[in-house]
């Protein structure tokens, strides 16, 4: 009988401390983090509620951007900021994913070669006479249009002035 008494403590402890924690834990999660989208995610978004977008583009081998994912977009004040006010995407520049996107397919036509670029970031984020470089970011409106590209690695101070514009 005590045994059993025990197991039944036991598994009234684990759920207990299950149900505690468990929420928090997950909101946890979505605030301590950007709530970053793939760009089908973005397009069902923008039907149900426009709002601002923030496209980033990196690479895994770009130095810049891993030092912008460490030191911009873990920022608590950045990532409130892009939660409450933007969606925002990140790509992989050497995406081999096909992506449908307003009713259009988009792909990287050079996969097998080496850093190789999507049409995504070629079509939103090329620069006239200038080669593609990273990280590359681009903010566009409520109505999708592009209000500022950025080429450069951003510090948090930078990001948040742009942020508030």
């Amino acid at each position: 009988m005590a045994k059993r008494t025990l197991n039944i403590l036991t598994i009234f402890l684990l759920w207990s401390s299950i149900m505690a924690t468990g929420p928090n834990q997950l909101h946890a999660q979505k605030t301590d983090q950007i709530n970053w989208l793939n760009f089908e995610q973005l397009e069902d978004s923008l039907k149900v509620n426009p709002k601002k977008v923030f496209v980033y583009f990196n690479a895994d081998w770009c130095t810049y951007c891993h030092k912008m994912d460490r030191n911009v977009f873990e920022d608590p004040t950045i990532i409130e900021r892009f939660n409450k006010d933007y969606y925002v995407v990140k790509m992989n520049i050497e995406s081999e994913d096909t992506i449908i996107f307003g009713n259009t397919e988009f792909k990287n036509k050079n996969a097998n070669k080496r850093m190789s670029v999507h049409e995504i970031p070629l079509m939103m984020a090329s620069r006239k006479g200038k080669p593609f470089s990273l990280p590359a970011m681009v903010v566009l409106n409520e109505n999708f249009e592009a209000t500022a590209r950025y080429f450069q690695y951003l510090d948090a101070q930078q990001m948040l002035e742009i942020l508030e514009n």
